[in-house]
């Protein structure tokens, strides 16, 4: 079923007739990937500032039954998210276009009244080193920026003079090539987070394309996983508690090489194959690979299509077939002569095994015009899911009623 939401002729028209050169896509995006445009909305790389999300939501086709609206439009950037105690969604960004610092800004989103739509986006960090990733720990917001991790205590009390951070790590290099982070706390009450490849494909120290974890208290970091290019999401499986995550392929091999992955951490220090590998054995010769055993990817993902902040569903608002299984929003090609992504996907888990890849949710992309890119995922208490989207400035909110499938 496709969500009827409100929609203007005007900006479809719009959207329609501003193509997307793909050679010249190739020549002006070299810096896509460490840039990120806010501009209210996007259209290709033309923005429409006075067009809204809900101008364009009414494309987003989503299952029988789903509906999608919008949560907020007013948060510049919006990538990682975390869920505090009391209702308010903290979300990290990745600095601003054109900053050559990076600088950005970490929000909290509040739906006071409880409608289903944010009523209060506040401020509450400023002009921080590409503060993406973000994570809560009882009363206290964690925020990862490139080299280091900061602990605001009593953030929820505090919104409108919020406290001074404890800075609780400040051991990790200050790249800015992947240098971003998506963190969170797993089962064993570590907080981990990954330090990209400092490029697109190169050798480096065991510093860099791994998966680190520290104590809380930002004690004790250890390695977790190596060999992981760009992993910008990651969750741990709801009954075997192990580590999927998902990582991104290199780019300039070819519009359909490397595949994306989803892949599983069974135990700790395995290798997952960059930059000597990817998927299930597809080897890169740039470099020779040590004699070593790469893991395969659980399960190969379409190329270029950049699979960011995956979820394991686990609430029960969405049919039974639902639970479990893994959503994983694909945040977009930035250099693929015919763009891919743009959508969010399912992949079920049985017995510890990844199945095929279908869509959950489509319409950001329009022939080759994207007006919007999903980037992460945000599970709600009542089972509902919220969906960032950095190039529209918004969240989305996805629902299930069971009513609209009887109909």
């Amino acid at each position: 079923m496709k969500y009827k939401a409100p929609f203007s002729l005007f900006s479809f028209t719009i959207l329609i007739l501003l193509g997307w050169n793909s050679s010249s896509a190739h020549a002006n995006q070299s810096q896509a990937e460490a840039v990120v445009d806010q501009s209210p909305v996007v259209v290709g790389r033309f923005p429409i500032k006075e067009a809204k999300p809900a101008d364009y939501i009414g494309l987003i086709e989503l299952p029988e039954g789903f509906q999608i609206d919008v949560f907020s439009d007013q948060v510049p950037g919006a990538r990682s998210m975390t869920l505090a105690k009391n209702g308010t969604v903290f979300v990290g960004t990745r600095g601003r276009n054109g900053d050559p610092e990076r600088r950005g800004d970490v929000y909290a989103v509040r739906d006071t009244d409880q409608d289903m739509v944010a009523d209060e986006v506040i401020t509450v960090a400023r002009d921080l080193f590409m503060p993406n990733g973000v994570a809560m720990r009882g009363d206290a917001l964690f925020v990862a920026e490139p080299n280091r991790v900061l602990r605001y205590d009593n953030i929820e009390a505090k919104l409108a003079e919020p406290p001074k951070p404890v800075v609780i790590n400040e051991s990790f290099p200050s790249d800015i090539h992947h240098g971003w982070k998506y963190i969170a706390f797993g089962p064993d009450d570590r907080l981990y987070l990954p330090v990209g490849a400092p490029c697109n494909i190169c050798e480096s120290s065991d510093e860099y394309a791994v998966i680190n974890s520290i104590a809380a208290d930002g004690s004790d970091k250890r390695i977790e996983a190596f060999g992981i290019r760009n992993t910008v999401g990651f969750d741990w499986h709801p009954v075997t508690k192990e580590l999927w995550f998902t990582d991104n392929g290199r780019d300039l091999w070819s519009d359909d090489m490397p595949p994306e992955e989803l892949n599983r951490v069974s135990q700790r220090g395995q290798h997952f194959g960059y930059p000597y590998e990817y998927g299930k054995g597809h080897r890169d010769n740039v470099f020779e690979a040590p004699d070593i055993d790469f893991e395969d990817a659980a399960l190969e993902l379409p190329p270029h299509t950049a699979p960011l902040g995956m979820k394991f569903y686990t609430g029960d608002m969405f049919p039974v077939e639902y639970k479990n299984a893994a959503l994983i929003p694909h945040h977009g090609s930035w250099n693929r002569a015919e763009p891919a992504g743009y959508y969010i996907s399912l992949v079920k888990v049985e017995g510890g095994i990844a199945q095929d890849m279908t869509i959950f949710a489509q319409g950001w992309l329009q022939g080759k015009v994207n007006w919007g890119r999903p980037t992460d995922i945000l599970q709600m208490p009542d089972g509902s899911i919220l969906v960032s989207d950095d190039q529209a400035g918004a969240i989305y909110r996805i629902s299930y009623a069971a009513q609209a499938n009887a109909q």
